[in-house]
């Protein structure tokens, strides 16, 4: 009797033991979570988050970023390209007599490529009409809308690159003012397309230029000739483009450009 006494304390000082050990331990291991609660906004009482990780790119700093974005971006530049941006200055805004040639300088297409005007200017909507000094180098289609050009029309075809009308004409080309409205074609009296006299269509320039900004940003892109083309001859097209658009009241920014080439901060001051 005595014999299975001692056996039953000695068992039970072991069952204590060991549920002591469980319970410093379940204390360990609620004290290690209790130290990796965060406190995050929008998370209610009693909600935890054991492990956070943090994406590499966040933990960058913003100059960092900065550099990768850069060195992502030269990264796809071709050679020419390179080589060509090494003439413009950094940071520097030319004047447009030297834009223009460092145009031409920077131009490395194998043809004759175009001469761009990029402009900022400080409202989405702003837009002119006006006719350049010189040919922008391509030869533009003029047609006086008739019977036959409505029919075009309602085929979804567009075949010329100014459309002029009489007032008489005009009812019927409303329907596809839709179509008409976004490519700039629509005849109106500011550009000069709305015309009383079916005489005058020979009269018209087709070195007319219809600008407007993009839908959703204060931004213009234009040709304003071919690098081909007299320095003068693309000067002149510039300054008329720029003074149609209000020069530097309304204009923010100005950019020229070969279609292969750098881009030139201009100086329109």
């Amino acid at each position: 009797m005595g014999k299975t006494k001692t056996s039953f304390v000695a068992d039970q000082e072991k069952t204590t033991l060991a549920g002591k050990e469980v319970y410093e331990k379940r204390k360990q291991e609620k004290a290690k979570k209790e130290e990796e609660k965060i406190h995050i906004a929008g998370l209610k009482g009693g909600q935890r988050i054991k492990t956070i990780e943090i994406e590499p790119s966040a933990a960058q700093t913003a100059e960092e970023v900065k550099e990768s974005k850069k060195k992502k971006s030269e990264k796809y530049r071709s050679k020419k390209y390179k080589t060509a941006k090494l003439k413009i200055e950094k940071g520097k805004y030319y004047s447009l007599i030297e834009a223009i040639k460092l145009v031409k300088e920077t131009s490395y297409s194998t043809f004759d490529g175009s001469v761009e005007l990029h402009l900022v200017v400080k409202k989405i909507g702003t837009s002119a009409g006006l006719s350049l000094p010189y040919s922008a180098g391509k030869e533009k289609k003029v047609e006086l809308a008739d019977n036959e050009t409505v029919k075009k029309l309602a085929d979804g075809k567009i075949d010329f690159d100014i459309l002029l009308a009489t007032p008489e004409m005009m009812p019927q080309l409303i329907p596809f003012a839709r179509i008409l409205g976004p490519k700039g074609l629509m005849p109106n009296p500011k550009n000069g397309t709305l015309i009383s006299d079916p005489k005058k269509v020979k009269d018209f320039s087709a070195s007319s230029l219809n600008l407007k900004t993009e839908k959703a940003a204060p931004l213009i892109h234009t040709v304003i000739g071919k690098v081909s083309q007299k320095d003068e001859e693309l000067i002149q097209n510039s300054e008329a483009i720029i003074k149609a658009l209000g020069g530097e009241k309304q204009i923010l920014k100005v950019y020229a450009k070969a279609s292969m080439g750098p881009s030139i901060k201009v100086n329109i001051v």
